[in-house]
Order: C-alpha cells, then structure tokens, then sequence
C-alpha cells in the first residue's frame, strides 16, 4: 500500500459519531479539519471537542481547496452530499463512510457527478452511542476500514482515500461495492436485526424473571441498544442483501420449530444436535485476534469482591505473572456482593495461571 499520508486540509461533513472522531484522530496527528453540519449545535460541540474548525474559516478563504472531503452523513443523504461536494471543491477527492455501498456510488452516475474524485469508504467501528460527545479519536484503531474504489476512480483519488484509513489507525482492505454489501450483510447488518429481535421479546417481561439474565443475553442483545433512525436507513439501502440471509434464518428457525413441536419424536434430539453443530462450526470460523485464524482459548472465572481496585489488582497481578489475556468479561453474581471476571487465555497458560491466582489468595473457578 502507499505511504501516502493526509496534509489536509480535510473538511468533514456531518459531525456525528463517526464524523467527529475522524476529526479528532486527524487534528490529534496534526492535520488541519474544518467541520460542517446542518445542526449548528452538533458542529459546535464538535469544534468545542477539539474535532476541527468551522466550515465558515475554511470558506472564508475564497480560493481554498480541501486536499480530501469527507461526507460522514447519515446513507439517505449521503449521494445529494456527496454530488454537491464534487461540485463545490473541484480540485478535491470526495469520499463517505456510509455503511452501504453500491447504492451511493449509482446514484453520483445518476447525478453525473465526478465520480473519478470520488471513492467510498467504510469503517467498521462504532458505538452504541451516537452523537459528537460518543466521539473518540481512537475510534478507528486496529479496526478494519474497507475501501470501495469505483471502476471510474482515479489512482490518486484511492491513495488518499485509503491514507485517511491508515492515517487513523485503521486497518485498509479493499472491496468492491457489491462484495462490501454483500459482507456488511452478513456480518454487520444481519447481527443487529438478530440482536434487535432478541430484545424486542424482553418488552413487558416481568423484571424478576429478567433477574436471572446472564452474559449470554447481554452479549447477545447489546447492539439491540443502537441508533433506531440510523439504522431504519441503513436496513432499507442495504435491503436486497439482507433479506436473502433472512430467508435462509426463516428455513433454521422453521426448522427448529419443528422439532421442538415434538422433542421427542424419532431424530428429534439429532436435529437439535445439528443445529447446535453448525453454530459451532460457524463461529469457529470468525477469524480471531489481529484478524488471523481462529483459535480456541481456555476460560477461567475469578471471583472479585465488589469493592474499588479488585479488578484492577487482579489484572496487575496477572501482568506480573506473565500471562497475557486474550478475552476478557465482567459479570455480577446474583444476590451476592461479589464480581466474576472471566478470563481467556491460551491454553498452554491456563493451569499455570490457575495456580499462581489461587497460591496469591484469589478464588477461582474453572
């Protein structure tokens, strides 16, 4: 990949979540960023975060031209954003970090804009929460940033689309519009329905009965907690991808409907067997830590008084000991004042690291 580097100035448009923290992660290395929003209350938090500086100094400069515009808008006016900035800098490379690809880049050819200038782009990062206050320059680190170049974009156009990736710490692969859609599909889009979906069947649930919950419903329902008019947008441009996986849940879940109407009936129990293999063997396939091959760690559980500096000590203790953690989660036990801290490591580390807590007084479960 290029050594390309950005040297701004970088005017962002759009200063939500994403937006903000580009801005933050490019004046935090030292390259200018001049900020635009239609909420003039977003665009000052922004500024006031140390995202950038008013769209309005940069304009005031008639000749100025931005090195890169980056339209970090929601995807239903992301093609109207994006046309007007290839308009408005015609000496300037337009890319967005809109979620769905396919769909901005036909509309810009619709709109006979420039599209040699433009390239879209795609961090897979984010947060529950949005807005510039979520915003956090560091957002970007070690996370994958996918660039889609067009057929049409020029060579110079990607190098700078893909040194703003590199330039925040990201990791740059490349796809083709349809391939990302196809990706984000699948491992993006189709979670959040899942998770939404869960967690719509918690609605009206007696709170006692919920008391019970565990790590399996908080992992599983976290990202039910995300942005619902962000994402309405984003179901909706990337709807054909997504409803063919959605078929193939409807035939898994018809299925299990099946079987479990008659638990007991002749194959029943093999069925469920197979459905529960298959979801082993599929996420055995996500690729594990630093995106390499997946690997099986061992778990381990300390318990933790609930009190200030336990979790902290225990951590220290365990750097000291030389073991380095894999995974970690937190998680209370019911009724009693203690915390659980569940642990992942290699398992070469794994009854070492058992005894060396247990011999230093911690209390651990295996």
């Amino acid at each position: 990949m290029s050594a390309t580097h950005l040297h701004g100035p970088i005017v962002v448009i759009g200063t939500g979540l994403l937006g903000t923290s580009i801005g933050l992660g490019l004046e935090h290395r030292g390259v200018p960023v001049f900020l635009e929003d239609t909420s003039p209350t977003n665009q000052a938090v922004a500024v006031d975060i140390g995202a950038g500086r008013p769209i309005a100094e940069f304009e005031a400069d008639r000749g100025a031209q931005p090195e890169l515009v980056v339209v970090a808008t929601p995807p239903d006016v992301a093609v109207g954003v994006a046309a007007r900035a290839l308009e408005r800098w015609p000496h300037a490379v337009v890319v967005d970090i809109a979620s769905v690809k396919g769909a901005i880049v036909q509309g810009l050819r619709e709109r006979g804009a420039d599209v040699a200038r433009y390239v879209g782009t795609h961090p897979m990062a984010g947060r529950e929460k949005s807005g510039p206050v979520a915003a956090r320059g560091e957002l970007f680190t070690s996370m994958p940033w996918v660039v889609c170049a067009a057929p049409e974009s020029d060579p110079g156009a990607v190098r700078l689309a893909k040194a703003l990736g590199s330039d925040l710490g990201g990791i740059v692969v490349e796809f083709d519009a349809d391939e990302h859609d196809e990706a984000v599909a699948l491992v993006s889009h189709l979670p959040q329905v899942m998770s939404s979906l869960l967690a719509s069947r918690l609605q009206g649930t007696d709170l006692r009965l919920l008391a019970l919950a565990g790590n399996g419903l908080r992992d599983t329902t976290r990202i039910a907690a995300s942005d619902p008019g962000l994402w309405v947008q984003i179901l909706g441009a990337n709807a054909g991808k997504i409803v063919e996986h959605l078929y193939g849940v409807r035939e898994d879940v018809e299925r299990l409907i099946r079987t479990l109407e008659a638990p007991t009936a002749p194959g029943a129990r093999l069925d469920l067997a197979q459905l529960m293999t298959e979801g082993n063997a599929g996420q055995a396939r996500i690729p594990g830590k630093h995106g390499g091959p997946p690997q099986a760690f061992a778990w381990l559980t300390v318990l933790v008084d609930d009190r200030p500096g336990q979790i902290a000590r225990l951590l220290t203790e365990i750097g000291e000991i030389g073991v380095n953690l894999e995974d970690l989660r937190l998680d209370h036990s019911s009724g009693r004042n203690v915390g659980m801290v569940e642990i992942s490591v290699l398992p070469s580390k794994h009854d070492a690291l058992v005894a060396e807590l247990e011999e230093r007084g911690w209390r651990v479960l295996q």
